[in-house]
């Protein structure tokens, strides 16, 4: 008992901050790796890495050359060919750590103008559900969406219940597409999103709420859905749908969403005053600095070469 207590006293002598901080990193990192590969297809994938890691091992230790040698070669091959199949995967990954901008699209407007663009929101879903009008709409917030913009119609416009009701009308140009909202203004309609290949959808939803998930798997925006076979209204965010939403709780959400945002764009701009001033108090202090006599440093060595 003493030694594996002298064991550990002295694996643990040397352990200092750097060490807990290390340990907590990889920890960080194995657990989003492991909820990656839960959420996706990975898992299948790396059940049959795992499988073939296991065969080199067994075929190794009893000595079967032939089904060694071809272990090996399916793992060296298997590293490149999990790198294509997981590209979405993985590339969803490196937007979720670089997302595109400091502050959001979502609520870049003044308060009021927000609370008018909710309520017109709001109201629309409202008019959609009742009218069991297919509706596809995606808040912009730090990953920029320009890409899934782009396939689409730039519209650029206010957003009104009008307007809204006027391209989801059925037999519209844009009704079958998305309509991608950034900040106040509604950027582009008749948008192609990125289907969610996740199995544990309901088999009861449609393309519509697929590409409503599959937009927030690969961004952090944040997608609202009005069936139109049965007008309920739903939520997507971070890969989850959430159903059976009533119009209050929608224009709650979207206000929280939009006035929380402006308070983090309205601290960016106290900041970013305040280093302006900063800057501006420099300056003025290297102009000081750089005057000799009430004469800039430069002018009087002008003058004295003059003088030679």
């Amino acid at each position: 008992m003493n030694d594996i207590l002298q064991f550990f006293a002295n694996i643990f002598s040397d352990f200092g901050l750097a060490d807990a901080i290390d340990i907590i990193i990889v920890t960080f990192v194995v657990y989003y790796l492991l909820k990656l590969i839960l959420e996706t297809r990975a898992q299948q994938i790396i059940k049959g890495i795992l499988l073939l890691v296991a065969a080199t091992f067994v075929s190794d230790v009893l000595e079967l050359h032939t089904l060694n040698w071809m272990c090996k070669g399916a793992l060296t091959l298997g590293a490149v060919a999990v790198l294509i199949v997981l590209q979405p995967e993985l590339r969803r990954a490196l937007e979720f750590m670089g997302r595109g901008r400091i502050i959001s699209g979502i609520g870049s407007g003044e308060k009021e103008n927000s609370k008018r663009v909710v309520m017109a929101i709001a109201n629309a879903v409202e008019k959609f559900s009742s009218e069991k009008t297919g509706a596809l709409i995606v808040f912009e917030r730090q990953t920029v969406l320009e890409d899934y913009a782009e396939t689409g119609t730039v519209l650029d416009a206010e957003i009104t219940q009008q307007l809204l009701g006027n391209i989801f009308y059925e037999g519209a140009p844009l009704h079958d597409g998305a309509i991608i909202i950034s900040g106040t203004k509604l950027y582009a309609a008749g948008c192609v999103l990125p289907l969610s290949s996740s199995q544990s959808i309901s088999k009861d939803l449609g393309t519509r709420h697929r590409a409503g998930i599959g937009i927030t798997e690969n961004s952090d925006a944040i997608a609202l859905i009005v069936s139109e076979e049965t007008g309920i209204i739903s939520m997507a965010e971070d890969g989850r749908l959430e159903r059976f939403l009533d119009t209050k709780t929608v224009e709650k959400r979207l206000l929280e969403i939009y006035l929380s945002n402006m308070k983090i764009k309205g601290r960016l701009k106290k900041f970013s005053k305040a280093q302006n001033a900063i800057s501006k108090a420099n300056e003025e202090h290297g102009k000081n600095k750089d005057m000799i006599y009430g004469k800039p440093a430069g002018n009087q060595g002008k003058e004295e070469n003059d003088a030679e």
